[in-house]
């Protein structure tokens, strides 16, 4: 598995909410839901996406928009629209200027007209540990345009969120899936993103060999020296090369990476903290509660939550 892959590997949509808006300028929606990470895009007409404290990005048909959810942010028709409904987790459709209501379809906002702006949006609740370090490296706001993220194309997206069918739940739930990992991996593949240096160093023959045998095999009792005998350079090639390109050295990468998965663990499993401190490279569990409060200030014992990953309407 690769190392997006496996970052990403704990974003599941379970139980997906999407909805579709209808609007009839001026809109504009305050987007207020607490969500970590939310998803957005135009089945007809064109957006803004206006972030607090940043520059407002426009959005046409199929462009997929990935909001950090740290960044408080409008979606209008225009960037000096006021906004007229702030939406939330437990109210995403109250009567607002700008949006008709009827009795339609039961995931619209609003009554279909021809040629009206139809906005389609969907958020992350809960980001997995494993897609933290990720999560953490995206800009406040992204935007993939619909010729680079062709999956899923907005057709289909527009079809299931219309219709009631057999097995439909499944369906948007991987929707929601495919619509994050492809705008992601988009703007990992763009030269001019400002990508996170472990993406751009995994290039490096050197360096990228190094970051797989990490993450693939991170309960190895892992050294420098070992690191460096396995790609064919010296320990001190290795150090040089791996510090300058990831921005961090070999072990202390390798120490937040078991962590993460540390974390994870934590979090979505039972494991003992000492069988999970051995499934990620620590002796014990004292050892992995040293590790783990100099790295997140807390215990082990006090990140564990039984809440699962899930996507809700944004």
């Amino acid at each position: 598995m690769d190392a997006v892959s496996e970052m990403l590997a704990e974003v599941r949509a379970r139980g997906a909410v999407f909805r579709q808006t209808v609007m009839r300028p001026p809109w504009a929606l305050r987007m207020a839901s607490g969500a970590p990470l939310t998803l957005a895009t135009m089945l007809r007409g064109q957006a803004w996406i206006v972030p607090d404290r940043h520059e407002p990005v426009p959005i046409g048909v199929g462009d997929i928009a990935v909001v950090r959810g740290d960044t408080p942010y409008a979606v209008a028709d225009n960037p000096a629209t006021v906004p007229s409904l702030v939406v939330t987790s437990a109210d995403y459709c109250p009567r607002a200027e700008g949006i008709e209501h009827s009795s339609g379809p039961a995931r619209t906002c609003g009554t279909p007209t021809e040629g009206a702006p139809v906005l389609v949006s969907g958020a992350f609740e809960r980001r997995g540990e494993l897609s933290e370090r990720l999560l953490q490296a995206l800009p406040a706001v992204l935007v993939v345009t619909a010729e680079h993220s062709p999956y899923p194309s907005v057709e289909m997206v527009a079809e299931e969120v219309a219709g009631d069918r057999p097995g439909q739940q499944m369906v948007l739930d991987r929707l929601l899936d495919l619509m994050l990992v492809s705008a992601l991996r988009s703007w990992f593949d763009n030269a001019q993103a400002d990508a996170p240096a472990w993406w751009r160093a995994l290039d490096d023959p050197v360096v990228g060999a190094a970051l797989r045998l990490l993450h693939g095999t991170p309960a190895r009792p892992w050294t420098v020296a070992g690191l460096a005998g396995e790609v064919g350079v010296s320990r001190a090639a290795i150090a040089r090369r791996f510090t300058a390109l990831v921005g961090e050295p070999p072990m202390a990468y390798l120490a937040h990476w078991r962590i993460t998965l540390a974390a994870d663990l934590l979090r979505n499993t039972d494991h003992t903290v000492d069988t999970i401190a051995r499934k990620v490279g620590y002796a014990n569990a004292f050892a992995l509660s040293v590790a783990f409060k100099r790295l997140r200030g807390t215990r082990p014992s006090d990140h564990r939550s039984p809440e699962p990953t899930q996507w809700r309407a944004g």
